[in-house]
């Protein structure tokens, strides 16, 4: 049986283990080294391009509720983690490693394409079975890891396969991390190039080709390069090379620690992790309030979050190489993530949300997005660079004198990293931040990684254990834990609850505050409900005299007479315009007045509610219980906590009535609520003679995205119309706008009789609706239908050549991101108006009314070319 290194035999033995030699690299392999940089960077672009349209293709079929995106990630980093525990296990290391590398990466590509044509099939087989409760959440997570587990072992493996190149020396290790730090650089390029261009320009099938074309490229020219490299899995000497570079004092070093299992290592790395994609998902949400819920908001979360690690990476690669003792540093950079996640923390409640930014001081989109960049370094930045170097330091600290396949190295750190992240972004998305709030998490965040610096230090003192120990080692062991926590817990004090304007007015919170307190001292807001839900943020305010509700930086309603009008025609138009609505489905409960419109219908006799947010419903019904008329508690209500796009995918019931009442179209991920795809569905869902209400704003907006709005409903619905919360007032009286109603039939357009509506509007039953509109300046039927804005016939010339918006190319949250800055909403508005025109076949009765409301109607702008 051969010796090993031990404290009585330090010199290096011959080992009986076939292997990766832990030699360094030939000269010849050093001349690679340049181009492997680039293979990994190309291999995390392609991988980030990846992740974001397998995301959104699956959120179509599985919903993107917090679970059904807890899924996702789930099966996605889940694969990733087996697949760096598994290549070193079943590829054996006589194989070339740019050869697997190379093969991984064209495996990687076939999935790519796979998925894009695949998914779709998928969709149709989980629509079959689809169902709620556990058995419809295990179909979801079935088709989540059916979906994203077999490319994402193949990307798991990669870094595994690479390290037997760079082997298992001091500067092999090192390798490693330069390796790793490159395929996150390359990361941070994919998260752009698909965020800023490839998505917004083109489509997912585009940004698929592209990620496509780049994995073979890699593979092409690791499979170049292996000529190259000749490899041998010769048996070898274990231990130091003679040339190492850091010279005796780093043998000593190994073979003092080399005889110990890295266990506390992987501790570390896996709670520094957790650490990393829990504060992740805390400071995402917290930050795109300040930023606004864009796509390309996010975009530059991640890229900064990317950037931050790949920094980090590099430097913690170069001081993996010069430490004496990487485990110390590898507990440094925990305890300093402690005093990074309070400066984060501190950041965030006491120093963004008073920095003096006004959005609307510039249209160009660039400016804008440089100050968001601003912010988000400022932030985040400090903790990323902590993160990235905190894996390169794990890989050097988890390196055994005895090591004989650096893919175990890799493999498994990495394993560890990825499987606290899944931890760590499950706990805080789904459980965590529902229940102590984002000033409770990023308290545990301090906390934790405090845990993960004891891990680190423990490391250090179990791994010496073979030396003779001191007195006085205990007693040092306690100062450092009792000092590492005493430090956690003072960062822990400076956190605290972002301001609560940040959630009520976002992105605009310096120069509305600034109005308030220069012109409108005399009407503070009283904070009436604040709540932080698994999906949203969530507050209720009063300010003279009117209840306003905010969801995630947005007002979303408000007791205001516009917005009531607004609030109660998106039920009425579709509840008196259908002659008998008896099942309705209501998208969105916001603060449930919409929904409670129908409860005044006496045909009514089911209504679904949709919604996204648990506490929304009980939360706005304790407020706004007036305005909604109790609908929560209605007993023909029906509340369906799920997103609308997968429970109108999934549901085979049928409705009278159809309103959609989504968030603001320029918010991440709500595109699939505008577009065609979903309106086809809406229309597959009615009953015959039915109606669907769309919600358009036109304020925070540009004429491109609400043509592009326009376009995509008419192309479902062609007989569709538009409708105006528009208000005469002595002041203006042709009326002022800022939101339309869209109306689509399932058939065509009824005949909508003035004379009729009012008839009914007078009998007994209809009573409370009559005096539901009164409420909102509504006296009679011909001043309910003089809200009439337009039909798609006649908008046609304004909506002639515009792109659809689709689910595979989401182009309305792209061009809707770069125009909330407009202040065009009355420049939108009379341009529909332009083309109003009065609608005989559609509007019709006998008499007076009809003689009103063709004078109410009458053409308000000149139409162009007329």
């Amino acid at each position: 049986m051969p010796k090993r290194p031990s404290i009585n035999n330090p010199e290096p033995v011959e080992a009986e283990l076939v292997g990766v030699v832990t030699r360094e690299p030939s000269t010849g392999s050093r001349a690679i080294f340049p181009w492997l940089l680039l293979l990994l960077a190309g291999s995390g672009c392609a991988a980030l391009i990846y992740e974001i349209v397998w995301f959104q293709l699956l959120q179509l079929v599985i919903g993107s509720s917090a679970i059904s995106l807890g899924l996702l990630l789930a099966a996605y980093m889940g694969g990733l983690c087996l697949g760096s525990l598994m290549l070193p296990k079943y590829v054996s290391s006589r194989e070339h490693p740019l050869k697997v590398y190379a093969y991984l990466e064209l495996g990687i590509g076939v999935f790519g394409l796979l998925a894009l044509y695949g998914v779709p099939v998928v969709g149709r087989l989980y629509l079959a079975g689809a169902g709620e409760g556990v058995f419809g959440l295990v179909l979801r997570g079935l088709v989540a890891v059916v979906c994203l587990l077999p490319p994402t072992l193949l990307m798991g493996g990669s870094l595994p396969a690479i390290s037997r190149w760079a082997g298992s020396s001091p500067e092999g290790v090192s390798w490693m991390g330069f390796l790793y730090s490159a395929n996150i650089a390359g990361a941070v390029f994919g998260c752009l190039f698909a965020g800023f261009y490839l998505l917004r320009v083109y489509d997912l099938a585009v940004a698929t080709y592209a990620a496509v074309a780049i994995n073979v490229a890699v593979g092409v020219l690791g499979l170049v390069l292996v000529s190259r490299t000749p490899h041998s899995a010769e048996v070898g000497r274990v231990g130091s090379p003679a040339g190492d570079a850091t010279g005796g004092a780093r043998r000593d070093h190994l073979q003092n620690y080399g005889g110990a299992r890295p266990t506390l290592v992987y501790l570390a790395i896996a709670v520094s992790g957790l650490t990393a994609l829990g504060a992740e998902v805390v400071w995402t949400r917290l930050l795109s309030l300040l930023l606004g819920a864009t796509t390309y908001t996010f975009s530059i979360i991640l890229a900064v979050y990317l950037a931050g690690l790949w920094s980090g990476s590099t430097a913690g690669s170069f001081a993996a190489r010069r430490m004496q003792n990487p485990r110390w540093g590898l507990a440094l950079c925990q305890i300093g993530l402690a005093a990074a996640i309070g400066w984060t923390g501190y950041t965030l409640s006491h120093s963004l949300p008073y920095w003096p930014v006004d959005p609307w001081l510039s249209l160009d989109p660039t400016f804008n997005f440089e100050l968001d960049i601003a912010r988000c370094v400022w932030a985040i930045f400090p903790a990323t660079l902590l993160w990235g170097a905190s894996f390169p330091l794990a890989l050097a600290a988890a390196r055994s004198g005895n090591e004989a396949d650096p893919a175990r190295i890799a493999g498994e750190v990495y394993a560890a990293n990825t499987a606290g992240s899944i931890l760590g972004a499950l706990a805080f998305s789904l459980f965590l931040i529902p229940a102590i709030g984002t000033q409770g998490s990023q308290q545990l965040l301090i906390v934790l990684s405090a845990v993960g610096a004891l891990a680190g230090a423990a490391s250090v003192v179990r791994a010496m254990q073979p030396r003779p120990i001191s007195n006085m080692d205990p007693l040092r062991a306690a100062a450092v834990a009792v000092g590492i926590i005493a430090v956690a817990w003072g960062f822990t004090l400076v956190v605290q609850d972002v301001p609560w304007a940040v959630i009520a007015y976002g992105r605009r919170v310096a120069p509305i505050l600034r109005a308030f307190n220069l012109y409108d001292q005399d009407h503070p807001t009283t904070v009436l409900y604040r709540g932080e839900g698994i999906n949203s943020s969530l507050l209720i305010a009063e300010r003279a005299g009117q209840r306003h509700f905010y969801v995630s930086g947005k007002a979303e309603a408000s007791t205001a007479i516009l917005d009531m009008r607004l609030e109660r025609m998106m039920g009425h138009i579709p509840g008196l315009i259908h002659p008998h609505p008896r099942n309705v489905l209501t998208v969105g409960f916001g603060a449930g007045i919409t929904a409670g419109s129908f409860v005044n219908y006496p045909d009514v006799d089911r209504l679904v509610i949709c919604e996204l947010e648990k506490q929304i419903p009980p939360a706005s019904s304790q407020y706004f219980n007036k305005e909604n008329y109790d609908v929560l508690h209605n007993p023909r209500t029906h509340v369906v906590y799920d997103d609308a796009r997968h429970f109108i995918f999934t549901t085979r019931e049928k409705f009278d009535v159809i309103t959609t009442d989504p968030i603001h179209p320029w918010v991440k991920g709500t595109s699939t609520l505008y577009s065609k795809e979903y309106y086809e569905l809406c229309k597959q869902h009615l009953n015959p003679g039915g109606v669907v209400a769309q919600w358009l704003p036109i304020y925070d907006s540009d004429p491109e995205t609400v043509k592009t709005e326009l376009a995509t409903f008419f192309d479902v619905f062609p007989n569709g119309t538009i409708w105006s919360n528009f208000l005469r007032t002595r002041e203006n009286p042709n009326g002022e706008g800022y939101d339309l109603v869209l109306l689509g039939f399932a058939d065509s357009a009824p005949l909508i009789n003035v004379d009729e509506m009012q008839q009914r509007l007078d009998t007994p039953g209809y009573a409370p609706v009559a005096a539901s509109i009164r409420e909102v300046g509504f006296n009679s039927a011909v001043e309910f239908l003089a809200t009439y804005a337009g039909r798609a016939a006649d908008l046609a010339p304004l909506t002639a050549g515009v792109t659809v918006n689709q689910d595979m190319n989401m182009r309305l949250q792209y061009i809707a991101g770069l125009g909330l800055n407009y202040a065009m909403e009355q420049k939108i508005y009379r341009d529909v108006l332009r083309y109003r025109k009065f609608p005989d076949n559609l509007l019709v009765g006998n008499g007076g009314r009809i003689d009103a409301l063709r004078t109410l109607l009458a053409p308000v702008f000149q139409t162009p070319g007329r």
